[in-house]
C-alpha cells in the first residue's frame, strides 16, 4: 500500500491557511494594546521628544502620524522577510539601513506635496529613524515573527504613539489658538461675551509637558493596573 503524501500548506503572502485567522484576539491585540496598556509614550515613555515638539498645531502632528505608520508598517515587514538572513552582528546597520531609506522616501514625498508642513516638521521626520519606538519594534518584535504580526505590531505601535501626538496637540492648538486646522473653532462671540482670550501659554513648549502629563494622569486613573507600584 502506498504512503498517503503528506498534507502541503498551501500559503498566500505568507500567511499560511491552517493559522489562526488574520484577525484573531490575538493579533487584535497587536493593534489594541499599544493604545492604552502599552502605549509607547504613556506607558513605555519613548518618542517623547517629537510629542513635545511638533504638538503645536494639529496638522504637522497628524502628518508625522501617518508617516510614522507608514516608515514602522514598512520597516518591520521588510525586517521579518529577511529575519533568517540578517547576521546577528550587523542586524542593527541593517535596521538603520532599511528606516532610513523609507524615512528618505517619506521626505520627499513632503517636501513634493506638503512642503509647508515638511518646514515645520523640520529636522523630526530625519529623527524617525533614531526613534527608539521603531528600532525597539524592529528587535523586539519583527525579528522573530512573521509577516503578517509584524505588520500588525508596526500600525499597532505607530498609531498608539502617533494618538498621543494628535491628543496633546489637539489640545494645545485648541486652547492656544482656539483654531484646529487652522480654521477657527471657538466662535468669535465667546471672546466678546466671556473674555475668552488666545492663550499663548499653551503654546509653549512646557505646556506640552503638562499636557501630556495629564493625559497620562487621566489614563492611569481609568486603568489603575498602569499605576507602577513601589
Amino acid at each position: 500500500m502506498s504512503k498517503e503524501s503528506p498534507k502541503k500548506n498551501t500559503s498566500i503572502l505568507f500567511i499560511s491557511k491552517e493559522k489562526e485567522p488574520l484577525f484573531s484576539k490575538k493579533n487584535r491585540k497587536l493593534l489594541s494594546d499599544p493604545l492604552d496598556d502599552n502605549n509607547p509614550i504613556t506607558v513605555q515613555v519613548l518618542g517623547i521628544c517629537s510629542a513635545l515638539a511638533i504638538t503645536v498645531q494639529l496638522e504637522p502632528a497628524v502628518v508625522m502620524t501617518m508617516s510614522v505608520i507608514f516608515v514602522m508598517a514598512c520597516s518591520n515587514v521588510i525586517i521579518s522577510l529577511l529575519r533568517n538572513l540578517i547576521p546577528n552582528r550587523i542586524r542593527i546597520i541593517v535596521f538603520l539601513v532599511v528606516i532610513s531609506s523609507l524615512v528618505a522616501l517619506v521626505d520627499e514625498v513632503l517636501r513634493a506635496y506638503a512642503y509647508d508642513v515638511s518646514k515645520q516638521l523640520s529636522i523630526f521626520i530625519g529623527l524617525i529613524v533614531t526613534n527608539c519606538i521603531v528600532m525597539g519594534r524592529l528587535e523586539a518584535f519583527a525579528l522573530g515573527n512573521g509577516v503578517w504580526k509584524s505588520f500588525l505590531d508596526g500600525v499597532g505601535n505607530a498609531f498608539g504613539y502617533g494618538f498621543m501626538l494628535i491628543a496633546v496637540a489637539f489640545f494645545r492648538e485648541l486652547l492656544g489658538s482656539g483654531k484646529l486646522f487652522d480654521i477657527q473653532v471657538i466662535p468669535q462671540f465667546i471672546y466678546d461675551e466671556f473674555g475668552y482670550l488666545n492663550n499663548g501659554f499653551m503654546l509653549l513648549s512646557p505646556m506640552a509637558l503638562i499636557t501630556l502629563g495629564l493625559i497620562i494622569w487621566a489614563q492611569r486613573a481609568r486603568n489603575r493596573k498602569l499605576i507602577e507600584k513601589n
